[in-house]
């Protein structure tokens, strides 16, 4: 399979490969470390000599990246986003990028994504990337395509109505994660005086595991994430706390001749409506 992307990449994607460079210019030797041409350090270039786009996604994400288990493959808006990338790189369509499967997925989690860029190992990373000031002195960060917030997930058992009621209690959240500062930063915005404890998590399964069986009282995360999680015995402790912010982009290596491509590129999908689109499709009534 990946021969016959190779040789569909070289084939039809030759001459529009001078339209994918000609999204940046002459970025290509922007970092100084090449000899002048610019094609050694050019990351455009590994990526079209080599066939495909390495991504790095969610598996546990429903609507943004989430590995369906019938059939083995990713899917939500951020896998279709992928593709768009793949495309403008590669200088193909969306739907040739999709057919070709010219993406190849990466499970991350938010202790693993940036380490997967700057080794190497992944182009890019669509995996509900918060950006951050502090990320963006490490990574690029496209526009952003979505925003969220945070939300704090209790046992309806419990029949806790405020925050307060989170006084002494363990809140689970991930490794990586800035949820825990928007808790702490809500919490004291707001007036309350309760003080939870934190445990971190690899895995937000192993949070909602942690939360059936009591290890922990709470589970905090972007919104979008608890919703793959929510069922009828669990429910939003004072949902309409909107806190915690978070803005989601694309993440590449920093000053990458890739970065301003996938920028133009996220921002053409929110002009032309494709992310509205997919939003409506991917989250529906939970947009």
């Amino acid at each position: 399979m990946s021969i016959t992307r190779r040789n569909f990449i070289k084939v039809s994607g030759a001459s529009a490969a001078v339209l994918g460079l000609g999204l940046v210019g002459c970025s290509g030797g922007s970092d100084g470390s090449g000899s002048g041409s610019g094609e050694a350090a050019s990351k455009l270039q590994t990526i079209k000599d080599r066939g495909v786009l390495n991504c790095g996604v969610k598996a546990d994400v429903l609507g943004y990246g989430y590995m369906d288990t019938a059939t083995q493959e990713y899917e939500g808006l951020e896998i279709d986003l992928c593709y768009q990338i793949a495309a403008a790189v590669l200088g193909t369509t969306y739907e040739e990028a999709k057919e070709q499967g010219l993406c190849d997925f990466t499970t991350v989690t938010p202790s693993t994504r940036g380490t997967l860029i700057d080794s190497g190992a992944l182009d890019i990373v669509a995996a509900t990337y918060t950006i951050t000031p502090e990320r963006e002195e490490s990574w690029d960060f496209s526009t952003p395509y979505r925003t969220d917030s945070v939300g704090i997930m209790v046992k309806k058992a419990n029949g806790w109505t405020s925050m307060e009621d989170l006084d002494g209690q363990t809140i689970g959240v991930s490794t990586g994660s800035t949820t825990q500062g928007a808790v702490e930063q809500m919490l004291k915005d707001e007036g309350f005086s309760c003080t939870p404890s934190f445990v971190e998590y690899q895995s937000y399964p192993e949070i909602k595991d942690a939360l059936d069986a009591g290890m922990v009282q709470a589970f905090a995360m972007d919104r979008s994430t608890l919703n793959t999680y929510m069922d009828d015995s669990v429910e939003l402790l004072q949902p309409e706390i909107e806190f915690g912010t978070q803005e989601y982009g694309v993440a590449t290596e920093k000053d990458s001749d890739l970065s301003p491509v996938v920028d133009d590129t996220v921002n053409e999908l929110l002009e032309s409506g494709w992310m509205d689109e997919e939003i409506e499709l991917w989250l529906g009534a939970s947009a």
